[in-house]
């Protein structure tokens, strides 16, 4: 008997730790994919699917110019078309990977690569590395931090007026 009740225990853990392997691969692949359907629509400037993707309690952002980092800002679709007139530039994400910290967080880390306008009607090279958190709102995983650092292979945010705006 004490071997049933021993053999029914560990097979009751066991499924438990196994459903929580499959929850947390499920997260990072969902988080994965948010990040290149966030790049998407800021490529295609679709800035609702932007706001749609951004925690609606506010970001924590930093650019990769060396600027200080940004205030707590909740983003509208009318920010993001204010501060992007012509064109968006076209951005493409490289190697990547997601951690999920706990059930309510996932950390990604990942390269942006592409074009951005270069203030003169032309692009230019654009190559940062990106690291993010991820937090679930009701039941969808949302960017709350975006912290962009130099890339030392390539050009990096160059700084607007609008970075300095509220």
């Amino acid at each position: 008997m004490k071997f049933l009740n021993l053999t029914f225990l560990l097979l009751f853990f066991s499924s438990a730790v196994f459903a929580d392997e499959k929850a947390v691969m499920e997260n990072t692949k969902t988080v994965i994919a948010n990040i290149e359907s966030y790049w998407d629509a800021r490529n295609s400037k679709d800035w609702d699917t932007v706001i749609a993707l951004s925690s609606s309690h506010g970001m924590l952002n930093s650019n990769s110019d060396g600027s200080f980092h940004k205030p707590l800002a909740i983003q509208t679709a009318a920010d993001w078309e204010k501060q992007t007139p012509g064109a968006a530039g076209t951005i493409t994400v490289h190697a990547a990977e997601a951690h999920q910290i706990n059930d309510g967080a996932v950390f990604a880390r990942y390269y942006a690569e592409g074009v951005v306008p270069d203030g003169s009607g032309g692009f230019k090279p654009y190559r940062t590395r990106v690291t993010s958190l991820w937090v679930l709102e009701g039941k969808n995983w949302v960017a709350k931090t975006m912290h962009f650092s130099s890339a030392n292979y390539g050009g990096v945010h160059q700084t607007t007026q609008a970075d300095f705006e509220d």
